[in-house]
Order: C-alpha cells, then sequence, then structure tokens
C-alpha cells in the first residue's frame, strides 16, 4: 500500500476544503456575526494542521498507484473531508451535537439533503452558504476537482483510479483519451450549467443568496434548502426552473460532451437516456392520474408532479408540496424513484439508470436462453456488446446494495419508528437522496433519530454516493495485507 501517495491526496482536498470555507466566513463577516467568523477560524486552523503534516509525509511518495490506493485514498478523503468540515458548525454552537454535525456535513458532500435541522432558517447565512456548497464540490466529486485544477505527475494510474473510484455510475466513459483533460470537461460543464441555472432564478426574482445556495443544491442534485418549506415558497417560474435543471443535472454529462462535439444525434440515441426521459414522463403521468383534485387547476397538479418525480429520481431532494399527503400509489412510485436514480455519470445517486438497463438486458436475455438454449445471447448498450465482466460487477453492486440497505434498516428499526420511516430512511440516505416518507417526510428531518441511527445512515450515504466498493475496500482486512 502506497500510503504516502494516499496522504498527499487527502492533504490536497483538506487544504481544497479550507480554501472553499472562506466565501462562508466572509459572508459572517458582512453579516456582523464574529462568533462565527472564529468557528470558521478555528476550523480552518484545525484542517491546516492535520493537513500540512501529511502534505509532508505524501511529499515524496513513490509512483505506484493502483486500484487500492484509489479505493482508500478516495474513502479516507471524503471520511476525513466530513469529520473536519463540520467544525464550523460545532464551534459555532449552531449544532452543538458532533454526530449531527458530522452527519449533516455528510449529507452535503454526497449530496444526500437529509438533515437534522428542525429550523434552517434560524442559521448563519455564513453557514447556510458552506452548507449548500459542500453539495456543488460533492455533486461532480472533490477528488474529480482536485485532479480538473492540478495536473499530476504521478502517470496515468493516479488519476485514473482517483476518477474511478469517486465518479458516480457503473463505469467512467472517457470522453478524451487523457483523464486529466475528461477531468477538466466534467468541471466546465457542471460550472456552465450551474451559472446558466444561477441566471434564470435571478430573473425570476430570486435573491442572490436564496439562488446560489439553490444553484449549488440543484447542480450537485443535493437539496439543501435556505427555507423551511423547501422551494415551496417560490414562484411556479422558479419551481419550473428547478425543476428542468435537476432534470438536466440528472443526465449523464458524456450526453452534453457529444452535443459539444455535434455528435447530438448519438446522444438522443443513448438508451440510458431514453429510459431515463421515459421514467421521468410515466411517473409525472401516473401521478397527475393520482392526485387529481388535490390541487386547484391541471396546471398545478402537473407542476407539483413534476418537480416532485425530478427531485425524486434525480436525487435532489427539494420539495414543493408534502408527498407525505399523496396516496399511496403515488407515494409507492416516489419510492421506486428513490432506488431506481439518476443516470451514471451525472451528479445524481441511486442504483443509476444504467445499471436498471443492463439488468433488463440481462434479465431479458436470460429468458430468451431458457427458451433457446444453444443460442448464443449477446447484451449490447448503444449497439456495442458488453463484456460479461460489466454484467457481473452489476450483479455483484445489486447484491452488495441488498445487503447493506436491509442490514441498515433492521439496525435503524432498532429506534421503534415505523417501517415506512425507517425503510424509507435508509433508502433517501443511501441513495443521497433527502427526504423519506412517514417521519422523515419533506416537512420533517432526521433529529428524531438516535445517535447509532445518524451513524448508520451516515455511513449509507458514504457507501451510496461512493459506489459501495471503495468503502468496502477500505473496511476489507485484505486492503492492509501488504504495504510498500
Amino acid at each position: 500500500m502506497n500510503y504516502k501517495a494516499i496522504f498527499r491526496v487527502v492533504s490536497y482536498a483538506l487544504l481544497l476544503e479550507a480554501i472553499c470555507m472562506i466565501p462562508g466566513m466572509l459572508l459572517c463577516l458582512m453579516d456582523g456575526e464574529p462568533r462565527v467568523v472564529l468557528a470558521y477560524l478555528a476550523a480552518i486552523a484545525v484542517i491546516l494542521a492535520v493537513s500540512i503534516p501529511l502534505y509532508r509525509q505524501g511529499k515524496k511518495a513513490p509512483a505506484a498507484f493502483y486500484a487500492q490506493e484509489g479505493f482508500v485514498a478516495t474513502s479516507l478523503a471524503w471520511i476525513v473531508l466530513s469529520m473536519l468540515g463540520c467544525l464550523p458548525f460545532v464551534f459555532s454552537g449552531q449544532i452543538p451535537s458532533y454526530v449531527d454535525a458530522v452527519f449533516e456535513m455528510v449529507s452535503g458532500f454526497t449530496t444526500t439533503g437529509a438533515s437534522i435541522l428542525t429550523d434552517v432558517e434560524a442559521m448563519s447565512r455564513g453557514l447556510l452558504l458552506w452548507r449548500s456548497f459542500s453539495h456543488w464540490l460533492g455533486g461532480m466529486g472533490i477528488l474529480v476537482f482536485l485532479l480538473a485544477l492540478t495536473p499530476t505527475q504521478s502517470g496515468g494510474g493516479y488519476t485514473m483510479h482517483l476518477l474511478r473510484a469517486e465518479s458516480p455510475g457503473p463505469s467512467v466513459g472517457k470522453l478524451t483519451p487523457r483523464l486529466h483533460q475528461t477531468a477538466k470537461i466534467l468541471y466546465i460543464l457542471y460550472f456552465t450549467l450551474t451559472v446558466l441555472d444561477l441566471v434564470f432564478l435571478l430573473l425570476g426574482g430570486m435573491p442572490l443568496f436564496d439562488a446560489l445556495c439553490t444553484a449549488f443544491g440543484t447542480a450537485g442534485t443535493g437539496g439543501f434548502g435556505v427555507k423551511a418549506d423547501s422551494i415551496a415558497g417560490y414562484s411556479p417560474y422558479l419551481q419550473n426552473v428547478t425543476t428542468v435543471f435537476m432534470l438536466l443535472f440528472g443526465v449523464n454529462f458524456t450526453v452534453y460532451y457529444l452535443v459539444l462535439i455535434r455528435h447530438t444525434f448519438s446522444a438522443l440515441l443513448d438508451e440510458e437516456l431514453r429510459l431515463y426521459l421515459a421514467f421521468f414522463a410515466g411517473s409525472t403521468l401516473l401521478i397527475t392520474w393520482n392526485v387529481r383534485g388535490m390541487y386547484r387547476t391541471l396546471g398545478e397538479t402537473v407542476r407539483h408532479a413534476a418537480f416532485q418525480v425530478s427531485s425524486i429520481m434525480t436525487t435532489t431532494g427539494f420539495a414543493t408540496t408534502d408527498f407525505n399527503l399523496w396516496p399511496s400509489f403515488s407515494k409507492a412510485i416516489i419510492l421506486m424513484l428513490m432506488l431506481l436514480g439518476a443516470c451514471a455519470g451525472s451528479t445524481g445517486g441511486g442504483l443509476k439508470m444504467a445499471r436498471v438497463l443492463l439488468l433488463l438486458k440481462d434479465l431479458r436475455r436470460s429468458v430468451r436462453k431458457s427458451l433457446h438454449p444453444n443460442s448464443v445471447q449477446v447484451v449490447q448498450v448503444n449497439g456495442e456488446a458488453l463484456q460479461e465482466q460489466v454484467l457481473r460487477n452489476t450483479a455483484a453492486y445489486l447484491t452488495a446494495y441488498c445487503v447493506l440497505t436491509l442490514g441498515s434498516f433492521l439496525l435503524v428499526s432498532l429506534d421503534g419508528f415505523s417501517v415506512e420511516a425507517n425503510i424509507s430512511a435508509v433508502f433517501a440516505c443511501f441513495n443521497n437522496i433527502g427526504p423519506g416518507l412517514a417521519e422523515v417526510g419533506p416537512t420533517s428531518s432526521f433529529a428524531a433519530y438516535s445517535a447509532f441511527s445518524k451513524v448508520i445512515l451516515t455511513m449509507d450515504m458514504l457507501f451510496g454516493r461512493l459506489e459501495i466498493f471503495p468503502m468496502l475496500a477500505l473496511l476489507s482486512r485484505h486492503t492492509w495485507r501488504r504495504s510498500l
């Protein structure tokens, strides 16, 4: 194990975190909140005190950097970033419990949006900005951001293994032959869409602070709001803008790259994209039909249905209405969308449409194979045959997903809440969605859960955002058996 290279990655990530805290601190200075400013300064001091020794240890790291180093470095970086990134909340006294503060910070970085806050509007604007900005950092990936900013001198393996460990989706499609260039392209697209979202929100009359936080939450598909009612209090125009941009950020960014290089026809024929849009349209229509009569007009009904479908399937977690009050059929659709998630290579969570597509195609092949045992059945996506290893990895992921979610559900159920609340809480955290149903619905929070359950749900958020295997690698004894 190349420990020095891992230390270097973590130190770079911590330095980036310290820099990203500065805007929130400056806003607190403008708002006249000296206690929160001091909390920020103390947090930055602690982060530097940890990162500088790690950087010195990793300064002369050997060049060898393989998959296990990529998995361990990514997992450790996300854990350490969360454990230290929450310090402004703790030092300011606005989230006095360290377990609660870590839960909130992990929820931010993993773009989950689940919160323990019962009165979000009472929090300092500077802390709310940091809380929402963590969504933007975690959306495309903190280490991907580092790779986009700083070309590595450690060879292609360093870049490749970090990118593969952190990027959301079954696999990382190479946008360009150079992975460092890929990271740049991803963040240019990400930044451009974020700015466009911000502009449309400002044109609709949303205050600058609200627009920034909403754009960060939408881009990262995170869902931390700055209002107690999430997006419900804003105009229909602003809700519709958010619906569209949530949907856009749930699309595989490779599709945008294809459009950018004028391969629009190939982008539109992408099977994952078509499945994603089909689920959005179908779910919106079904919920609109099911909740008819609950709202004054058909237009309002469609707006709320489309917003919630877009929010849940992209795992953003914003809300314009309390879908806890919807009929069981609509809530069942919401629960299904929690599992499915957005596209691979997007900022969304969940199983990913790519995996759903592969599982459906593999199921169809198995049925055909049972009818014609001697026939050769090949699974194809976008006209290209898939290797069997991809299908095996998808099956392994699904197995791990089921084991971990069921285990988490059993452990969280020790708190005694309803089955509906517990299963939706696990789904909401593991799939990085945010709100669940019943006691953890869109108008509630996770504050009532015990510290033990919050730790379990915090781990679920990390497992879900990092696609399970990096976290399993970190916890595996086999990973630590050999060292350089």
